[in-house]
């Protein structure tokens, strides 16, 4: 009987262990889905602060942003090139 009980509180043991590991694991995952979150709201507000900036100081931005300013304008223009032309497929 020695040998099972022994067995036994292995089992539990181990089993423990395992359920300890998976409640790690998942707290884990949700501390890294909070982080994303996190980061997301980051990157969203830095590329609003990125639009009204652009919006205020387009045409003449001071000279660190200077190239990114262009840049967007720049792809501004063949935006509009391109729908023009998709216009002028359809007709319209």
């Amino acid at each position: 009987m020695d040998f099972l009980d022994k067995l036994g509180e292995t089992i539990t043991t181990k089993s423990r262990e395992v359920s300890g590991k998976a409640k790690d694991i998942a707290e884990i995952a949700s501390l890294k889905s909070q982080i994303n979150t996190c980061e997301d709201v980051i990157k969203k507000n830095y590329i609003e602060i990125g639009r009204i900036y652009y919006e205020q100081h387009a045409l003449e931005p001071e000279e660190d942003y200077e190239e990114a300013c262009r840049a967007i304008t720049n792809a501004k223009n063949g935006i509009a090139d391109l729908e023009q032309k998709i216009r002028d497929v359809k007709g319209i």
